[in-house]
This record gives structure tokens, C-alpha cells and sequence, in this order.
């Protein structure tokens, strides 16, 4: 499993991890089982950067996580988020507690910011310092484009990535926001890899896939994870998604493969908008 360092010598972490978004679904389900058996086969996989959030499933979503890892918590790196109107010091440190306890952990490894709203970044940031210092969590994230301000402000150095809407179809961030992370040696995670499952359907990507005689959605995956700095968040439904998302590390995308990438999936020209989960 390729491994990518959260911030200059801090955690190392597979460089494909699981999205739990949409797990919940299944919540209380004979297929919550199947979405349990699924966190324990990429754990099994070496895929053990599980991303989950408060707002997924109104909680259930952590929950879920939280019994499939039950037993395997030092396996894990564990990932959660603040939504904007409980980013407040009081709000992020009672959402966080709430997470805790719904994840059945000590401990997040990641705590992100889902994005940015009306609260200031000092009074999150503020909150996240509060929950280190009290072991609540390990190190901090965001998932905003302003990074730059964020860095400047009293515990903005300790954000070690950032994690933002990235795929072959929306490459926005190129412009500016990834060549300023990979010059602080910060790792950027990228969510939606395939478009929310455009990609994997793609006809630009069948071509490269047939030279390579593999699927579409593992060329997508191939592109993001052979960057400096690039981590990937994937969602899987089942055991044998799981794998075929593993797989993509191991495929060498060549000169032309990405020539022809670049030819299908145009490189922003100009800084533009970018999405905000």
C-alpha cells in the first residue's frame, strides 16, 4: 500500500482511503452488515483512511463506522467533520465529543472543518487547539480554498492537509491552491474522485482503460493517486469495489496515457470557483 505523510513528518496514511458517505443509508438494514463486511475488507486491503462526518446520516453514519471498527481501532486512521454552524469553540468541541462518542473512540486521528460559513477561522481554530490539548484529536484539517489565511492565524500551522473537491473532471485547484500545498509539503485529499461515479462511466476514459485492460473508474483513480501529495477518498458499496479501488495504485499510467488525459480533461486556464462540500 502506497503511503502519503500528513504535513512534514507527521502520520503516514494509505493513499487510498474509504468515503463512508452513503453507508447510513443502509442503517438498521440487512445491507448494514454488507457496509460493515465492506470497512473491514478495505481494512484487510491495507485502506485504513476511513472518512466519515457528523452530518452524514444525521450521526448514524459514525455510528456505523464505529461498530465496524470495533476491535480494529488501532488498525485505523479516522477522519471526522465539523459542519459550519457548530464550527463555534463551544460548538466544535461538543460536536467532536458527540462524534467521539458515536465512533466509540478516544480519539480522532483528523478533524476537519466541512466548510466555511459565517463562524471566523480564528474560533474553530481555537476549538481545534482545545481538543488537542485535551487528546480529543490528533491533528487538525479543513476543507476550505482559503487556506493561505487559515495557515496565518494562531493554529493554523497545525493543519496538516486540506480536503477538497478533486477529480479529472474538476481540476480547479490546480491552479493555485495544489502547487501552494505541495510547496508547504502539505497532502491534499481529494473527495468525489470519480464525479460521484461519472467518471467510472466516462466514454473519454474507456480508450486508456482498454490499453491497460482495466475499468475506467481505475484510470480516474490512477491519475489522482500518481500525484505528489494526493490522496484519494473513493466510496465502495461492496467487497469486489473495494478491491478494483485498490487496484488503481498499482496501475503506471504512461507519457501518453497522460497526454491524452490532458487532451480529454482540460487543466484550468484560469483560477476559478472552487466547490465547497
Amino acid at each position: 500500500m502506497q503511503k502519503r505523510h500528513l504535513g512534514t513528518g507527521g502520520p503516514e496514511v494509505s493513499a487510498i482511503g474509504l468515503g463512508c458517505m452513503g453507508m447510513s443509508e443502509f442503517y438498521g438494514s440487512t445491507d448494514e452488515q454488507q457496509s460493515i463486511a465492506t470497512i473491514n475488507h478495505a481494512l484487510d486491503e491495507g485502506v485504513c483512511f476511513l472518512d466519515t462526518a457528523d452530518m452524514y446520516g444525521s450521526g448514524r453514519n459514525e455510528e456505523l463506522v464505529g461498530r465496524a471498527i470495533k476491535g480494529r481501532r488501532d488498525e485505523v486512521f479516522l477522519n471526522s467533520k465539523v459542519l459550519p454552524d457548530s464550527a463555534t469553540r463551544k460548538g466544535a468541541i461538543a460536536a467532536c465529543e458527540r462524534s467521539l462518542k458515536r465512533l466509540k473512540t478516544d480519539c480522532l486521528d483528523l478533524y476537519l472543518l466541512h466548510w466555511r460559513e459565517s463562524v471566523p477561522l480564528e474560533e474553530t481554530l481555537d476549538a481545534f487547539q482545545a481538543l488537542k490539548g485535551a487528546g480529543k484529536i490528533c491533528d487538525a484539517a479543513s476543507a476550505i480554498s482559503d487556506m493561505e489565511e487559515a495557515r496565518r492565524l494562531p493554529g493554523g500551522e497545525d493543519i496538516v492537509t486540506n480536503q477538497v473537491f478533486y477529480n479529472l473532471s474538476h481540476r480547479g485547484v490546480e491552479w493555485d491552491l495544489l502547487p501552494w500545498s505541495r510547496m508547504r509539503g502539505l497532502p491534499v485529499m481529494a473527495y468525489s474522485p470519480l464525479d460521484e461515479g461519472k467518471l467510472a462511466r466516462n466514454r473519454k476514459l474507456k480508450p486508456i482503460a482498454a490499453r491497460h485492460g482495466v475499468s475506467p473508474a481505475q484510470v480516474a483513480l490512477a491519475w489522482l493517486v500518481g500525484q505528489e501529495g494526493i490522496v484519494a477518498f473513493p466510496k465502495a458499496g461492496h467487497q469486489a469495489h473495494v478491491r478494483e479501488n485498490r487496484a488503481a495504485l498499482d496501475l503506471k499510467l504512461a507519457d501518453e496515457d497522460l497526454k491524452d488525459l490532458d487532451q480529454a480533461f482540460r487543466p484550468p486556464r484560469r483560477k476559478v470557483k472552487l466547490q465547497s462540500r
